[in-house]
């Protein structure tokens, strides 16, 4: 269990146990930031759209989840049917045992382009796809760090769907708004290199990652990253039937952490985060 049950408060909001609530300037900020990631995916033709707050296992098991990080994975389940009535005369503080609990047929989403891609399963598509969506998603973690490292967070993903050069051009496109965007706060962040999530470390895409790296994150001077372009190259394609032109469809997506990028932007503001607003909205208006 991650390290963490007092509250740790940083002016406008409060972080308990990998999870943060925010007063008002602090939500202003981050629906500026969410504006702003959503405006530049419509621009860029996409298609907002939500999905399911809930994962099934059973889909998950066939995009490698289970194999590749199930230490990340928040289950849901109910109190078994039979041990309702033990909880409703409980009087004792405590979490519920898990021998109470059902099995759990899913999961809270880690990331927001799970849904998106379940969802456009069996998908056959002559033309390609553009889809912007926002999800709160879950990562257990070994420990939190204020709104660096959350359990519960904001993610704003766009993500396009089509052939290899059209993830490429999608992903190399929003490298240029970021880049321009992060001069125009002030914002020092660099590109680096990470590693893909979706792959198996010992796999062959793995190792065809290392020739050609397939994740990028925009990094800030203090290790925070917020955000990432990712190309999954044709995986999602093949384990979920999405064809585009007759072929596993390539896919690839952006992903924004709103509450990191809030972190970095308290620091470049010194805590004046409606402030930090105006200029999150001004410098996106100048995109």
């Amino acid at each position: 269990m991650p390290a963490g049950d007092s509250a740790v408060r940083t002016g406008p909001w409060a972080v308990r146990d990998g999870l943060a609530s925010f007063g008002e300037p602090a939500t202003v900020l981050l629906r500026a930031l969410d504006d702003v990631f959503t405006d530049w995916g419509t621009r860029s033709g996409a298609e907002q759209m939500t999905f399911p707050p809930l994962l099934s296992a059973d889909d998950l098991r066939t995009l490698d989840y289970f194999r590749n990080f199930p230490h990340l994975g928040s289950p849901v389940s109910r109190i078994r049917p039979d041990r309702l009535e033990a909880h409703s005369s409980r009087t004792t503080v405590g979490p519920v045992p898990a021998r109470d609990l059902a099995d759990a047929g899913h999961l809270l989403p880690s990331a927001a382009c799970y849904g998106c891609f379940l969802h456009f399963s069996g998908t056959r598509t002559e033309t390609p796809l553009r889809v912007s969506t926002a999800a709160q998603c879950f990562r257990r973690e070994d420990r939190y760090d204020g709104l660096r490292r959350l359990w519960g967070f904001t993610m704003r993903e766009v993500i396009c769907i089509g052939s290899a050069e059209h993830v490429r051009d999608h992903l190399e496109h929003f490298h240029g708004r970021l880049a321009a965007f992060a001069v125009d706060l002030g914002l020092p962040l660099s590109r680096q290199p990470a590693t893909d999530p979706f792959f198996q470390k010992d796999g062959a895409r793995a190792v065809m990652q290392l020739l050609a790296p397939v994740k990028d994150e925009y990094v800030h001077t203090d290790g925070t990253a917020v955000a990432s372009m990712n190309n999954h190259r044709n995986f999602f394609g093949e384990r979920r039937s999405l064809t585009y032109a007759g072929k596993p469809a390539f896919t690839g997506c952006v992903a924004f952490g709103l509450e990191r990028w809030m972190h970095v932007l308290n620091e470049r503001f010194e805590g004046d985060l409606r402030t930090a607003a105006t200029a999150v909205r001004k410098a996106g208006e100048g995109e």
